[in-house]
C-alpha cells in the first residue's frame, strides 16, 4: 500500500537549544505579534493534550506505547516505511532567523497533518487534532506575513511514498507519527516560550 503526499525539504537533525534571543526590531514590542505567539503556544499545548487520546484510539498493538523507551528501536522501521523526520527547530539568533524558525514549524505541521490523514483515518479525535494543527499553521502564517518585506519563494515539495504492506505497518506508522508529533510539539512549546521570555526581559529592562 503506497500513500503519496508532499512535504517541504527538511533540514538536518540537531538539538533544540532554548535561550532568549532578540526579535526583529519591529516585532519585539508588538502586542499583536505577542498575542499570536501566546495563541500559538496555547494551541500547541492543546495538540499535546490530544496526542495520548489519539494514540489510544488509533494504535491497538499493545507493544506500541506512546512514551516507551522502546520507541528509539523503531528508527529502522520508520526509515523502511518512509516516515521523514520533522524539521529541526532552533531559537532566533544571528545565524537562525525568526522567519526560518517559523517556516520550519510550518513545514513540520504540514508534514504531520498529512501523515495523520494517511495513517490514522477519519476518527473524531483525529479530525480534532488535525483541525488544531491547521489552526496553529494559520497562526504561523500570520507571523510570517508580519515578517515578510519581500516575496519569498516557497521550497518545492518533494513527493514521498509510505510503504505500508500490512496492518502492522499501518499501526507502526500511526504510532511513530504521534510519537514524532509529540516531540515536535514539545520543541514548539519551548520555542514559543523563548519568544515570550524575550518580551518579558525587554519589559523588565
Amino acid at each position: 500500500m503506497y500513500i503519496l503526499f508532499v512535504f517541504a525539504v527538511l533540514s538536518h537533525m540537531a538539538d533544540l537549544v532554548v535561550q532568549c534571543a532578540p526579535l526583529p526590531e519591529l516585532l519585539d514590542k508588538d502586542p499583536q505579534f505577542q498575542q499570536i505567539v501566546a495563541r500559538s503556544r496555547s494551541l500547541t499545548g492543546k495538540i499535546l493534550l490530544l496526542i495520548p487520546e489519539t494514540h489510544k484510539s488509533c494504535v491497538h498493538t499493545e507493544t506500541l506505547q506512546l512514551n516507551s523507551s522502546d520507541n528509539a528501536k523503531l528508527g529502522i522501521m520508520a526509515s523502511n516505511i518512509g516516515i521523514p523526520p520533522p524539521p529541526v527547530l532552533k531559537v532566533v539568533s544571528e545565524d537562525f532567523t525568526l522567519e526560518t524558525s517559523l517556516r520550519r514549524i510550518s513545514e513540520g505541521l504540514h508534514l504531520h497533518r498529512n501523515l495523520l490523514s494517511s495513517v490514522c483515518g477519519n476518527k473524531d479525535i483525529v479530525i480534532e487534532l488535525m483541525a488544531d494543527i491547521r489552526d496553529l499553521g494559520l497562526q504561523i502564517n500570520k507571523m510570517l506575513k508580519m515578517l515578510q518585506t519581500e516575496t519569498v519563494v516557497q521550497p518545492t515539495p518533494t513527493p514521498v511514498a509510505l510503504r505500508l504492506p500490512g496492518e502492522y505497518e499501518i499501526q507502526v506508522a500511526a504510532h511513530l507519527t504521534l510519537v514524532q508529533l509529540q516531540s515536535f510539539g514539545q520543541d514548539m512549546v519551548r520555542f514559543f516560550r523563548s519568544l515570550e521570555q524575550n518580551d518579558e526581559e525587554e519589559t523588565e529592562s
